[in-house]
Protein backbone atom coordinates (compact mmCIF):
# COMPACT_ATOMS: atom_id res chain seq x y z
CA UNK A 1 0.00 0.00 0.00
CA UNK A 2 1.32 3.58 -0.78
CA UNK A 3 0.04 7.06 0.64
CA UNK A 4 0.47 10.11 -0.97
CA UNK A 5 -0.94 13.62 -0.10
CA UNK A 6 -0.30 16.48 -2.57
CA UNK A 7 0.77 19.37 -0.87
CA UNK A 8 -2.02 21.74 -1.63
CA UNK A 9 -3.95 18.65 0.37
CA UNK A 10 -1.59 18.85 3.29
CA UNK A 11 -1.27 22.46 3.82
CA UNK A 12 -5.23 22.42 3.72
CA UNK A 13 -5.04 19.80 6.74
CA UNK A 14 -2.14 22.74 8.55
CA UNK A 15 -4.62 25.27 8.20
CA UNK A 16 -7.58 23.58 9.30
CA UNK A 17 -6.00 22.04 12.28
CA UNK A 18 -3.81 24.89 13.04
CA UNK A 19 -1.00 22.96 12.86
CA UNK A 20 2.30 25.10 13.84
CA UNK A 21 4.77 22.22 14.45
CA UNK A 22 5.86 18.81 13.06
CA UNK A 23 2.99 16.59 13.95
CA UNK A 24 1.51 13.12 13.14
CA UNK A 25 -1.68 12.46 11.53
CA UNK A 26 -3.61 8.81 11.08
CA UNK A 27 -6.54 8.40 8.27
CA UNK A 28 -8.09 5.56 10.25
CA UNK A 29 -11.88 3.31 9.24
CA UNK A 30 -14.50 4.61 11.08
CA UNK A 31 -18.08 2.79 10.38
CA UNK A 32 -20.74 4.72 7.81
CA UNK A 33 -19.67 7.80 6.38
CA UNK A 34 -20.11 8.68 2.14
CA UNK A 35 -17.65 7.84 -0.72
CA UNK A 36 -15.74 4.94 1.38
CA UNK A 37 -13.79 2.31 -0.26
CA UNK A 38 -15.66 -0.50 1.54
CA UNK A 39 -19.20 0.10 1.96
CA UNK A 40 -20.50 1.21 5.49
CA UNK A 41 -17.20 2.51 6.49
CA UNK A 42 -15.52 5.61 5.49
CA UNK A 43 -12.01 6.91 6.09
CA UNK A 44 -11.36 9.75 9.31
CA UNK A 45 -8.32 10.98 10.71
CA UNK A 46 -6.98 12.17 14.26
CA UNK A 47 -3.72 13.68 15.46
CA UNK A 48 -1.66 11.03 16.84
CA UNK A 49 1.68 9.25 17.19
CA UNK A 50 1.81 6.01 14.88
CA UNK A 51 2.61 2.70 17.04
CA UNK A 52 2.60 0.29 13.50
CA UNK A 53 2.16 2.30 10.36
CA UNK A 54 2.12 0.38 7.01
CA UNK A 55 2.16 3.46 4.90
CA UNK A 56 3.31 6.46 5.54
CA UNK A 57 4.23 10.24 3.99
CA UNK A 58 5.48 13.51 5.19
CA UNK A 59 4.52 16.61 3.58
CA UNK A 60 5.37 19.95 5.41
CA UNK A 61 4.58 19.82 9.20
CA UNK A 62 2.77 16.59 8.99
CA UNK A 63 3.93 12.78 8.78
CA UNK A 64 0.35 11.21 7.42
CA UNK A 65 -0.04 7.64 8.29
CA UNK A 66 -2.20 4.57 8.14
CA UNK A 67 -2.05 2.06 10.88
CA UNK A 68 -1.68 -1.91 10.14
CA UNK A 69 -4.82 -2.66 11.72
CA UNK A 70 -5.96 -0.36 8.88
CA UNK A 71 -5.31 -2.00 6.21
CA UNK A 72 -7.75 -4.48 5.14
CA UNK A 73 -10.39 -1.52 4.16
CA UNK A 74 -7.93 -0.38 1.26
CA UNK A 75 -8.00 -4.12 -0.27
CA UNK A 76 -5.07 -4.18 -2.22
CA UNK A 77 -5.17 -0.22 -2.83
CA UNK A 78 -2.89 2.77 -2.46
CA UNK A 79 -4.21 5.81 -1.01
CA UNK A 80 -3.87 9.58 -3.05
CA UNK A 81 -5.26 12.74 -0.99
CA UNK A 82 -5.73 15.70 -3.19
CA UNK A 83 -7.36 18.84 -2.97
CA UNK A 84 -10.42 19.49 -4.46
CA UNK A 85 -10.81 22.54 -5.89
CA UNK A 86 -14.79 22.27 -6.36
CA UNK A 87 -15.24 21.33 -2.51
CA UNK A 88 -12.21 23.30 -1.30
CA UNK A 89 -11.31 20.23 0.77
CA UNK A 90 -9.01 17.23 0.84
CA UNK A 91 -10.13 14.09 -1.78
CA UNK A 92 -9.69 11.00 -0.83
CA UNK A 93 -9.03 8.60 -4.50
CA UNK A 94 -8.19 5.21 -4.05
CA UNK A 95 -5.65 3.83 -6.79
CA UNK A 96 -4.60 0.00 -6.93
Amino acid sequence: MDLTVTEQAAQWYEEELEINKETHLRFYVRYGGVGGLQPGFSLAIKLEEPAEPVAQTTVGKITFFVEEDDEWYFDNHSLKVEFDEKWKEPAFNYNE
